[in-house]
């Protein structure tokens, strides 16, 4: 089921981390660059410190994600 893009998203508030629901950055060179590419950008949608609440335009997928040293994978606890 795919969810509706959260009300909170604004298109000023992006991130550009992999989206783990569709990985649709997976083969493009402007990502693997790790640059700013157009299309493969996610909504932030809130954050709680250095876990940030994140959205993606295309499968809708939404997690949070603990942006600290170390930590770059989904947030627990």
């Amino acid at each position: 089921m795919r969810l509706p893009v959260d009300p909170h998203a604004d298109r000023a508030r992006r991130a550009w981390v992999p989206c783990p629901g569709c990985d649709d950055a997976r083969d493009c060179a402007t990502c693997a660059g790790r640059r700013n590419c157009p299309a493969h950008w996610r909504y932030l949608i809130g954050n709680e410190g250095p876990r940030v609440h994140l959205q993606c335009p295309s499968c809708t997928h939404t997690w949070t994600l603990d942006t600290r040293p170390g930590r770059r994978g989904p947030a627990t606890g």
